[in-house]
C-alpha cells in the first residue's frame, strides 16, 4: 500500500465513523443547534461536536504524529509535517432542518498545504467520494468523472452562500448576472458535497466565496484528480475569497461572470 493510499484509508475510516454517528443522531430527529458561530443563521450542534471528537480520537489512534484542523475544536500540531483538515458535519443547517444533504470531509495535506489524501461520505445515501493526489477520483472504489464538454448555456452550476447579510446581498448581485447564462443554479448547502458531485458529473461547475478550508479541502482534490479545473476566486471588497470549479472550456467565461 503507498504511503497515500494509507492515508486515504484513515481518512474513510474517519469519514465513515463520524457519518454512521451522524446518521443515527439525524434519523432520531431531535438534534438541535447548541449556539450560533459568524452569525446567527450559522448554526453548530451538539452532533458537529461529538462527530469531530470522534475523529479527533480515531486520528489520536491512527496517526497521532499528524497535526489536526478542525471545524469545531482547537488547531492542534504535530511533529510529522502532515495536517488533518476535517468538517465532521458539512451542512449542519440542512442536518438540523431534516434535510439529507450533508456530509462528513476529512482530508489530509502536507506541509506545503497540498492535500494528499480526502474523503467525503454522505452517509444516508451510503456514498464515499474519494481521492489521492496521484491516483484516481472514486465513488464507493468506481472511478467517476465530470460530465461531457457542454456550453455554459448548458451548464448546471451549484453554489453556496455566506452567511452574513452583506456578504449574501453581493453574493445575490452576481447571482442575478450568472443565472441567465447558464442552464439553472442549484443551491444544496453542503460544499463537500458539491465538489464531490461536480466531480462525479452531476453538476457541471461550482463555485463559491466564503467557504473555509474544512468545507472545500477533500473535495477540491477529488475534483483536481477527476480533470476540473480548481482556481482560487479572490476576494473583493465586499466577499472573501472563494473556489471556482469547471472543466477548462468553462472556466474561462464563468470566471468572467463572478467578477
Amino acid at each position: 500500500m503507498s504511503a497515500d493510499a494509507g492515508l486515504l484509508a484513515v481518512a474513510e475510516e474517519a469519514a465513515r465513523a463520524a457519518g454512521a454517528l451522524l446518521a443515527d443522531r439525524f434519523r432520531a430527529g431531535v438534534e438541535v443547534a447548541l449556539q450560533s458561530k459568524s452569525s446567527p443563521t450559522d448554526l453548530v450542534s451538539q452532533a458537529d461536536v461529538d462527530a469531530e471528537n470522534l475523529i479527533r480520537m480515531l486520528l489520536a489512534e491512527r496517526r497521532p504524529d499528524d497535526a489536526v484542523m478542525g471545524e469545531e475544536g482547537a488547531d492542534t500540531g504535530g511533529t510529522s509535517g502532515l495536517r488533518w483538515v476535517i468538517d465532521p458535519l458539512d451542512g449542519t443547517i440542512d442536518f438540523l432542518y431534516g434535510m439529507p444533504q450533508w456530509a462528513v470531509s476529512v482530508a489530509v495535506e502536507d506541509a506545503a498545504g497540498n492535500a494528499l489524501a480526502g474523503a467525503v461520505f454522505d452517509p444516508l445515501r451510503g456514498e464515499l467520494f474519494a481521492a489521492t493526489a496521484d491516483g484516481t477520483p472514486t465513488l464507493d472504489g468506481a472511478r467517476i468523472r465530470p460530465r461531457g464538454p457542454v456550453p455554459l448555456g448548458q451548464a448546471l452550476v451549484a453554489t453556496g452562500f455566506a452567511y452574513g447579510a452583506d456578504v449574501r446581498a453581493e453574493q445575490a448581485r452576481v447571482l442575478v448576472g450568472v443565472l441567465p447564462r447558464v442552464r439553472d443554479i442549484r443551491r444544496c448547502g453542503s460544499a463537500a458535497l458539491d465538489l464531490s458531485w461536480t466531480a462525479a458529473g452531476r453538476f457541471d461547475a461550482y463555485f463559491e466565496r466564503g467557504p473555509k478550508r474544512w468545507d472545500v479541502a477533500a473535495g477540491a482534490l477529488i475534483c483536481e484528480r477527476a480533470g476540473l479545473v480548481v482556481e482560487t476566486l479572490a476576494p473583493t471588497a465586499v466577499v472573501p475569497a472563494g473556489i471556482l470549479v469547471a472543466p477548462a472550456q468553462l472556466i474561462d467565461e464563468l470566471r468572467g461572470l463572478l467578477g
